[in-house]
């Protein structure tokens, strides 16, 4: 096997002297005595494997084959039952002050009136909803479905780089991952007790239940995506079937007297719970944008008539706009009052004329994000850049400076990766997926993505990243 070894950032299988980490023992010991070949024959089969699955993503601006197979990459990336207990925890907190500041800035908006927030930061951001003011949601959940990416760039050093609550997607891909790993290396799930990640969909369906209006005892639950040309459309359907609900589109539901119902064969059937996989600007022509085909006409008024329940919430994006993002350890002393668990990247807000000054004169050693961006379209990755694309990217700056926040190139932790030239490093990121209903719950582990090029930080997958299955040993 040929292994290289980066120096620079953390390994998480190799220690600086070459030897390898606790949790990686057993692994290690199984891919030093495998001969030569195996990987190469058992990737390749992966692939078939998806291949037969459809387990694809879609690129928007390409025209042509812009539906592509998600790499997957067969070496795992592996926690130890300890480390993995003090994410949680720190997961769990993070995202309980999130729906704690989404309930509170629809309703009394005590954060803005002690000052930890401004006004102008919430009530002005395009993705607030005034539309929400004093709207009452079951257990006061907004963010039902939350993804959290996380960076590591030491031992027991992890940041969170953004919060994901609008529609949050990936997890798919962490349950075939999965999968496939089980079928492909049987051999390595005896040899090694791995939490498992498979029960994910009946703990969506449990949370998605605990959403529904009260006076419901057996809510309907539906899976509404935007159609099969949406870049995540594979999960939409993907979900549906695992949940045993019905996948729909806003043509296929109707409202009437400020209720949601769906076309069946066997006639209309009263919606309570949809697990909306379209963002907030589509799903009600009547409130929203009007000349939008992918909402239900209506669907707002019966949301906040208490009739139907929406997850996510309708007005999460104002929590997970990268501007927001700097107050969420305050957030979390405000509600909690508790220390913060995980910590920020260090942000420069670009609307402030210092951090402005600063970042300019920096361009070439930080990125710098859209505020509202996604997917790692719209970024700078100043060391990966030429002259030419941070002059451009400047003159974007200037014109709104507004609309973007810099944040230092972060030593994104390496996991062990299958390249061309054997076994090699290459930088990772994890997106754990928190549920909240009745109660905060994880699957141990999550998507862990992968930038598959050499040297390259952006691991998502419309900008070339893979992704790999992630294990939390038990103890």
């Amino acid at each position: 096997m040929n292994t290289k070894i980066l120096k620079k950032y953390f390994n998480e299988m190799y220690s600086d002297n070459g030897a390898v980490r606790d949790i990686y023992q057993s692994y290690a010991r199984w891919l030093k005595e495998l001969p030569d070949g195996t990987l190469e024959r058992r990737n390749a089969e992966a692939e078939l494997l998806f291949r037969r699955l459809g387990i694809t993503f879609a690129v928007y601006g390409e025209t042509k084959n812009a539906e592509r197979l998600i790499p997957f990459d067969i070496v795992p990336r592996i926690f130890g039952a300890a480390e993995w207990q003090r994410l949680e925890q720190g997961l769990k907190q993070r995202v309980r002050a999130l729906n704690a500041f989404l309930h509170d800035i629809y309703h009394d908006q005590e954060i803005i009136k002690a000052g930890v927030i401004s006004a102008h930061q919430v009530l002005d951001n395009k993705l607030y909803r005034p539309e929400m003011q004093g709207v009452d949601l079951p257990n006061q959940v907004y963010a039902h479905i939350a993804g959290i990416d996380l960076v590591r760039v030491a031992e027991n050093d992890f940041y969170v780089l953004e919060d994901n609550l609008r529609t949050p997607s990936g997890v798919s891909y962490m349950l075939e991952n999965r999968k496939t790993m089980m079928r492909l290396f049987p051999e390595l799930f005896v040899q090694h007790t791995i939490e498992p990640v498979e029960h994910y969909p009946q703990m969506l369906l449990n949370t998605l239940r605990e959403a529904a209006p009260a006076n419901v005892t057996y809510p309907v639950i539906v899976v509404m995506t935007p159609g099969s040309y949406n870049s995540a459309y594979f999960e939409h359907a993907y979900l549906a079937s695992q949940m045993g609900v019905e996948l729909v589109e806003g043509q296929d539901l109707f409202v009437h007297q400020q209720k949601v119902y769906m076309h069946t064969t066997d006639g209309p059937q009263q919606v309570h719970v949809i697990y909306r996989r379209v963002d907030d600007d589509f799903i009600d022509p009547r409130v929203f944008l009007p000349d939008s085909t992918l909402g239900v006409p209506g669907l707002m008024d019966a949301y906040c008539s208490g009739n139907v329940a929406l997850a996510n919430g309708v007005g999460t994006g104002v929590a997970d706009d990268k501007s927001t993002y700097l107050f969420v350890p305050e957030m979390i002393r405000f509600y909690l009052g508790e220390a913060p668990l995980l910590s920020n990247v260090p942000t420069w807000r670009l609307s402030e004329p210092e951090d402005l000054s600063y970042v300019l004169a920096h361009l070439p050693e930080l990125v710098i994000k859209e505020v509202q961006g996604s997917g790692g379209y719209g970024m700078l990755v100043g060391p990966t850049s030429t002259q030419a694309e941070i002059a451009a990217y400047k003159q974007r700056i200037l014109a709104e400076p507004a609309k973007f926040i810099a944040q230092p190139t972060l030593a994104l932790s390496c996991c062990p990766t299958l390249v061309e030239s054997g076994v090699a490093p290459r930088h990772v990121d994890l997106r754990p997926f928190v549920l909240s209903g009745k109660e905060v719950r994880i699957v141990p582990g999550g998507l862990t993505r992968v930038a598959l090029n050499d040297g390259s930080l952006v691991v998502n997958s419309s900008q070339g990243g893979g992704t790999k299955d992630t294990w939390v040993l038990e103890d």
